[in-house]
């Protein structure tokens, strides 16, 4: 029996040792990362991915899949599902670090079957639903920062965020994580947490429109 890691980063503001570290500190030992470097969640299958494909090949019955959310198996709720599926068909024991949950084909139970089935499907819906909300929360964050910019208007102090930051911080309440553990996971202050719950596309905008400046 092997425990694989299987991490996935679409831009390059975030990193595949963040989250093998926080796989480490979660208490699991890994036989091997897998990882996808820049790319997609939402356009790309996870079988269409090198290392998805690569994975699916190498795992075994018996093994174990750690995950730090279902978010990174992908952000499109038909491929989470049935990459799930196929890998609990193939004997596999799915494991997020993220609130703990375990998904294993091997149950009998009706009733645990129902259970299991819904949290697989409440998670892949809750992963595109995220991936939607910021895609449309980076739209009005441009917006906003082209007219902030159009209108000459004070910047205010810099961001004390970057954007992988800002999208942790963003992942994390919407899944219930308290303010403070997130705020000692992403590496920002608990104020910075408050005001990206506060008004996340208000947020983004200072990011946007700062950024847009040093490239100017």
């Amino acid at each position: 029996m092997q425990t694989f890691l299987y991490a996935r980063v679409s831009t390059s503001d975030q990193t595949i040792s963040h989250q093998r570290d926080h796989a480490e500190a979660a208490g699991f030992t890994l036989d091997e990362v897998i990882q996808d470097d820049g790319v997609s969640g939402i356009s790309t299958r996870f079988q269409d991915r090198k290392g998805g494909a690569k994975l699916l090949d190498k795992v075994r019955r018996g093994d174990v899949l750690v995950v730090r959310w279902v978010d990174r198996l992908g952000r499109n709720y038909e491929d989470v599902t049935e990459t799930i599926r196929t890998l609990m068909s193939k004997g596999v024991v799915i494991k997020t670090i993220i609130n703990g949950m375990t998904f294993d084909g091997a149950t009998t139970d009706p009733i645990q079957k129902a259970v299991r089935d819904a949290l697989i499907a409440f998670m892949a819906a809750t992963a595109q639903a995220q991936a939607e909300a910021i895609k449309e929360a980076q739209k009005a964050g441009i917006k906003k920062a082209k007219e902030t910019e159009g209108e000459a208007k004070y910047l205010g102090r810099k961001p004390s965020f970057d954007r992988a930051q800002l999208l942790q911080v963003s992942e994390r309440l919407a899944l219930g994580v308290s303010p403070s553990a997130i705020a000692a996971d992403a590496g920002v202050s608990r104020a910075v947490v408050y005001r990206i719950k506060e008004d996340p596309a208000k947020m983004l905008a200072a990011l946007e429109t700062w950024e847009g400046r040093q490239s100017s």
